[in-house]
This record gives structure tokens, C-alpha cells and sequence, in this order.
């Protein structure tokens, strides 16, 4: 249903590249910015596109020191294309703040996009992440909306593509955290998370035998309530585009029948990542990625909440497979990526990576077959100040898997 198609259109990509002249500040999260001769010497795609229009220097944003309160704006339109959707239109809008002239102070954003595809899905994704002064709290709002057609293949590692077919569903999530400064880069918090999912239907299943769907009890509207518990240690100095430091990430989400679930059942994720620069050079980084989903004890997650490829926070693990490819209880994954310049002035660079994750038998706890996936890609330089890259990699994967993976920011 959603091959990747031969004929992607160059104009697509200008679309998305030339849109970026418009932005008047860097997007999503950063670290304090303090530019040096050496950094005024990098080149972005705005410097590209003011040499183009016969600009007369490249740009200089007043990036020298950062200042409380002020909000820097983005908009932009784009187009691309992934496996799961197909050709795709997003209009995005993002803002961003310091809340402390400090050095050390976090920004704080605000992204909102709104994306329809080629195959009619639409998706409204809301995120907020705000760091108090001194970054003695941090709250984030994880808000979705999304009318989805997407393909499932059943539970398990060992489906194959015979046994894909369409679901139909709506999705509502809401899920908000607060996480306060225990020490140093060391914070704890507490979240209540909600999800509600409704016109769930098959497609064209399989005729003449029982769906995993049908087997798993799935039904037509399905909603999860409960709280997240969290513990975050993140030592990165620049989150979108980490070059050294350590993150490590673990929420436990209890969903209760008392605060509107469908049934009571429990999760742990667990997300660690390590970045290391190697060769001598900072351009140079090995970029290592374990995230384990966890269903605990024998409790039952909606069907379509259960762990999945593609299916973390930002839709970013299993390149080189289709969102939702496989999909069971369990879920342990692990990622190695080589980050290389290609241009001294910054603009380009580029990506080799290799994955592995491995699904849980059926809806089974023990884990079945692994599941490699490698590729290659592209780093195009979007903001030169936030080190913000738009990220174009081609994956493999097992029996013929493979596709175009588009990202703004590093994938981890």
C-alpha cells in the first residue's frame, strides 16, 4: 500500500529549504547561544538562499547573547514524504524563550504543526516545553490530534508483509509532565497522561481468519488514563543536535479504571543515550541509542497503545521500516549512528546507522527474532546558530524494507 515511490520531486525538498529564510529565530530546544568568530564562519541554507537573491552577506542573527523574555518566532511551510504517509504538506509555527539571561538557562518552545497526506490522514500535533529560571522546573505537554488510516501487520516479530491491512482510527492525546531540578542535570517528576482512541475499524483484513486485532479484544473506542512517574538525567548542551554528554530517560505510566480507563494495566520506558566525539574532531560523533518499552506483569494496553516501531514520543525508531511494522508487549531496541561533516563551513554532513529492535512473541512476554535495520543520510543545515539540521536518510531492513525518512533536528 505505501511502496516508496521513484519519482520524488526535487521542488518538495526546495519547498522546505528555501521556506527556511523565513525563520526569524532558532526552533525547538537549544542551548545558550554564544557565538565566536570560528561559529560566524558556518554557513546555513539562509546564507545559500541570501547568495542566491545576490544578498550582500551572509546573515548575522543577533545571537551573541540571549535575551530574557524575548520571543523568537518560525514559520514555515514544508512538504515531504515517508512510508507511512505517503506525499505530505505540513504548515508549522514555532516560538521560543528564554526564561533567565544565565548562561546556563534552558530555552523554552512551543511547536505546533498541522500535516495532511496522500493517503487523507491529518495530524495536529501540539508540543510545549518550558524551563522555569534556572531551570528549576520543567513542564511539557505532549498535545496530539490525529485522524489516521495506517497500516497494521498483527503482534509479533515474525509477521510478514501478507499480513498487512488498513486501520481506521481517530486519536486524541494529552499527556503533561512537571519535572523539578533534583541536582545538577538530575530531575524527578509526575505527569497525567490521556489517550483516547475511537472509530476504530478494519480495512480489508485478512478474509477467512481472526485478526491479531480481533484477537487481542480490540474494540471500536478505546481510552487510557492514568499518571507517569519520571526520573531525567540529560547532560546534552544542545538537544536537537547533541554532540557530547549522556541522556537518560525513564517513565513508568500506570493507567487506572478509576480515572477513566478502559482496564488497569502498566508500562515502563526506558530511553538512554550516549554521545561521544571521536577522531579529534567535534564534527565527528558516535551517537548510541537504547530504548526499551515494557509492558509489566499481564496487563492489556489498548491494542493500538501497545509497543511499536515508530511509535516513541517522536516517531523515530526502525528507520528503514514502515510506522507500526511490528508491534507486541515488549519491545527492546538499539541504535548506533556515525555523524561526519562533509563541508568545512558546516552545511552539509552526513550519517551511517544501524538498528536492531525485537518484538515479544505474539502477545507473549519472551522476546522473538531480531529485526536489523541500516542506511545512510544527509544533514543539511537549517539554522547554523541553533545547529539545527534537516535530517534526509534512506533505510533497509529485512525481506525488501526500505524507505525515505525526513526530520527536522537529529533523529536522537
Amino acid at each position: 500500500m505505501m511502496s516508496l515511490k521513484s519519482n520524488i520531486k526535487i521542488s518538495l525538498l526546495l519547498l522546505c529549504l528555501l521556506s527556511v529564510a523565513t525563520l526569524t529565530a532558532q526552533e525547538e530546544k537549544d542551548s545558550a547561544i554564544h557565538l565566536t568568530a570560528t561559529k560566524n564562519e558556518q554557513r546555513d541554507i539562509k546564507d545559500v538562499v541570501r547568495k542566491i537573491f545576490n544578498s550582500r552577506k551572509p546573515t548575522q542573527e543577533d545571537s551573541s547573547r540571549q535575551q530574557k523574555n524575548k520571543i523568537y518566532h518560525s514559520f514555515f511551510p514544508m512538504a515531504g514524504y515517508t512510508l507511512q504517509t505517503g506525499y505530505a504538506a505540513i504548515v508549522s509555527e514555532g516560538i521560543a524563550f528564554y526564561n533567565d539571561s544565565a548562561s546556563s538557562q534552558k530555552i523554552s518552545s512551543i511547536l505546533a504543526s498541522i500535516t495532511y497526506t496522500q493517503y487523507h490522514q491529518l495530524l495536529f500535533p501540539l508540543t510545549v516545553d518550558i524551563w522555569t529560571k534556572k531551570n528549576k522546573f520543567n513542564i511539557v505537554l505532549d498535545y496530539r490530534f490525529l485522524k489516521y488510516p495506517s497500516t497494521t501487520y498483527g503482534l509479533g516479530a515474525r509477521t510478514t508483509e501478507n499480513d498487512a491491512y488498513t486501520l481506521n482510527y481517530n486519536y486524541i492525546k494529552l499527556h503533561q509532565t512537571i519535572q523539578i531540578k533534583v541536582y545538577h542535570n538530575l530531575y524527578a517528576g509526575v505527569g497525567i497522561y490521556y489517550d483516547y482512541l475511537w472509530n476504530i475499524t478494519e480495512v480489508n483484513p485478512p478474509a477467512g481468519i481472526k485478526t491479531s486485532f480481533q484477537k487481542y479484544g480490540a474494540s471500536q473506542k478505546e481510552t487510557a488514563a492514568g499518571i507517569a512517574l519520571k526520573l531525567l538525567y540529560d547532560s546534552r548542551k544542545n538537544q536537537i543536535n547533541p554532540a557530547n554528554g549522556t541522556y537518560a530517560n525513564i517513565v513508568y505510566h500506570p493507567s487506572f479504571i478509576f480515572m477513566g480507563s478502559h482496564n488497569n494495566w502498566q508500562s515502563l520506558q526506558i530511553d538512554c543515550r550516549k554521545y561521544l566525539k571521536i577522531f579529534g574532531s567535534p564534527k565527528n560523533v558516535l551517537a548510541l541509542w537504547s530504548f526499551n518499552w515494557l509492558t509489566l506483569g499481564n496487563s492489556k494496553p489498548p491494542y493500538l497503545l501497545l509497543p511499536s516501531t515508530g511509535w516513541d514520543d517522536f516517531y523515530n525508531t526502525g528507520r528503514g521500516y514502515i510506522q507500526s511494522r511490528f508491534r507486541a508487549k515488549n519491545m527492546i531496541y538499539a541504535e548506533a549512528e556515525y555523524r561526519f561533516g562533509i563541508l568545512n563551513n558546516g552545511l552539509l554532513g552526513g550519517v551511517v546507522f544501524g538498528n536492531v529492535q525485537s518484538f515479544s512473541r505474539n502477545i507473549a512476554t519472551q522476546l522473538s527474532l531480531l529485526a536489523p535495520g541500516f542506511g545512510a543520510g544527509l544533514r543539511v543545515k537549517l539554522n547554523k546558530s541553533s545547529n539545527t539540521n534537516l535530517c534526509i536518510d534512506y533505510g533497509f531492513g529485512m525481506n525488501g524494507s526500505k524507505g525515505l525518512f525526513l526530520n527536522l533536528g537529529e533523529v536522537f
